[in-house]
């Protein structure tokens, strides 16, 4: 026991030390926000309060993206390069297959995942049994990326022909009579393969939304239609489709986000070999891989070019809905 202690002192001490700092800065605020003048009170509570936050975002965002921003300009070295790194990823053969890969994931996740999920979202709407049906296509997202590209690994599993398939997919195509084929392996179609992955998983996202944004639509206003004499295609078109357009906006924008981030799924199954890998998936293996810190920077800036102009776009989108409703 006394070894014990003494190998703990150092650990116990720097708790207490903690300890004591927080208890004082916390007297401290409170001393301050209770005795100021009357009329700066809240102006004092409200710096008081937030500035902790706001100092802890700024050092755990603000200043490592200035950091990134500035390492993307200059070399291994730490030396300014102006935009040689991005002359790089746009010029060098692999960059290019990086971009090219993460435009078709951009331009597919979202349109399979919220085209799946809006008609899925109005076949079952008032359906018998629509919770369980929600359900079965929601629970995709309760698994993790790494989960699901295990899963997926399984189904793509290749054997040669003439041994047994484990992977469900090849053993339907050898049931038929076809030759198994590597689905991960071959490009450019493992790229749809993998992106299939991502789209399973977002399809459940954007069913839920969409369909809690259907249900939103006025009765009223779709009986109105019926009685003109408006198909179902024409309801959806005129009524359901604008009504939910702040929703849909919501959905692929976020879908559209999370795509543009995908790291785990390309890891996981295949470690951006065979011409599958992704900017973040590529900005990882520049930057702890292979010993290209600048490059991986780099790549970290386009990534978060790519995801800005969405952003900007969601909110005026949203702001002109709210606006009109």
């Amino acid at each position: 026991m006394e070894g014990f202690w003494t190998e703990q002192s150092p650990k116990l001490g720097f708790a207490a030390i903690a300890i004591v700092v927080f208890l004082a800065v916390m007297g401290l605020v409170m001393f301050l926000a209770d005795n100021a003048p009357r009329k700066g009170r809240d102006v004092v509570q409200l710096l008081l309060f937030v500035l902790p936050a706001m100092l802890l975002l700024a050092a755990g965002m603000i200043w490592p993206a200035l950091s990134t921003m500035w390492q993307s300009v200059t070399s291994k070295a730490g030396e300014f390069v102006g935009l040689d790194n991005f002359v790089t990823i746009f010029t060098d053969p692999t960059g290019q297959v990086v971009l090219r890969n993460t435009l078709l994931w951009v331009v597919f996740v979202p349109t399979i995942s919220t085209v799946v999920g809006l008609a899925y979202a109005l076949f079952i709407d008032r359906a018998k049994g629509e919770r369980i049906l929600k359900s079965l296509v929601f629970m995709p997202m309760a698994i993790s990326f790494v989960g699901a590209s295990i899963i997926w690994g399984f189904m793509y599993t290749y054997r040669s022909e003439g041994f047994p398939q484990i992977g469900l997919l090849n053993q339907i195509l050898v049931w038929i009579g076809l030759s198994p084929y590597q689905f991960v392996e071959t490009p450019p179609w493992n790229t749809f393969f993998l992106l299939v992955v991502m789209a399973w998983i977002q399809t459940g996202f954007a069913m839920v939304v969409l369909s809690a944004a259907i249900k939103g639509v006025p009765a009223e206003i779709v009986e109105a239609a019926e009685l003109d004499g408006a198909s179902a295609w024409q309801r959806f078109k005129n009524v359901t489709l604008p009504w939910i357009r702040g929703s849909l906006v919501v959905v692929v924008t976020t879908i559209t986000i999370s795509t543009l981030k995908v790291f785990d799924i390309v890891r996981t199954m295949t470690g951006g070999q065979y011409n599958t890998s992704v900017v973040a998936n590529e900005m990882y293996t520049r930057a702890f891989r292979l010993g290209q810190p600048e490059i991986g920077a780099a790549l970290a800036v386009v990534l978060f070019i790519l995801v800005l102009p969405i952003v900007i776009y969601n909110i005026r989108v949203l702001r002109q809905h709210k606006e009109t409703h």
